[in-house]
């Protein structure tokens, strides 16, 4: 299902492999490579939910009716349209950063201090892939915030032989596969935060239900909750 990784992935793994010894070590921004990003962790759904195209958002401009919208709906190219401020992107932010940027480019013409507040109607569907030594691997839909644990669930959770201690997540960020790797176990305990898990996400669970590509790719990974490229 997954063999569309494979081509880049024998080029990049021995990378991957050397910033195991070093997890504090990330790349400088200058140096041309791409910088690791910290896994969002838990917190109220409107700080770390991250827009997608065609949810609807509530856009609200204080004592401004006429900027005042609900069910606002994003475009397929991740964009909104707003009377005087034209087309902004919307997708891949979260609802304070498109309320700030709304909120600037008001100001810079039209209002001074305004008070911008932005909100998710509805999410539209998304889908993330769970796949390794679970119980039912699959395609799932989701639907606003979803946790790992959540997401693991959906596939009717680990099977008897996963190894709750490396489960990774795979994810494009910024047109680079990267990814990081996560203590399921430790995330049941309360030991460690469960992340958030977004739309197009693959998450593979280690055990001797995992296919031989999945199980070199996941053995090359260093033990860290960051992303890197791989």
């Amino acid at each position: 299902m997954f063999r569309h990784f494979l081509p880049t992935l024998l080029t990049v793994l021995a990378v991957v492999a050397c910033g195991s010894s070093a997890s504090a070590a990330l790349p400088e921004a200058n140096s041309g490579a791409m910088v690791a990003l910290p896994f969002p962790q838990t917190s109220t759904p409107n700080d770390v939910y991250r827009i997608g195209p065609l949810d609807l958002l509530n856009v609200s401009v204080f004592q401004v009716p006429d900027l005042t919208f609900e069910k606002l709906q994003v475009d397929a190219a991740g964009q909104i349209q707003l009377p005087l401020i034209g087309t902004i992107m919307a997708a891949g932010r979260t609802t304070a950063e498109l309320a700030q940027e709304i909120s600037v480019k008001l100001s810079e013409k039209y209002l001074q201090s305004p008070q911008v507040t932005v909100t998710v109607a509805e999410a539209a569907s998304q889908k993330v892939t769970v796949d390794g030594s679970v119980v039912e691997p699959g395609v799932f839909v989701i639907r606003g915030r979803t946790t790992l644990l959540q997401a693991v669930a959906m596939a009717k959770g680990p099977d008897r032989t996963a190894n709750l201690h490396r489960v990774a997540v795979f994810r494009t960020v910024n047109g680079q596969r990267m990814a990081a790797v996560f203590d399921l176990q430790a995330i049941r305990q309360a030991k460690a935060p469960d992340p958030e898990i977004r739309g197009d996400d693959i998450i593979v669970v280690e055990g001797s239900a995992l296919k031989g590509a999945w199980r070199e790719v996941i053995g090359a990974l260093p033990a860290l909750s960051i992303f890197r490229p791989f």
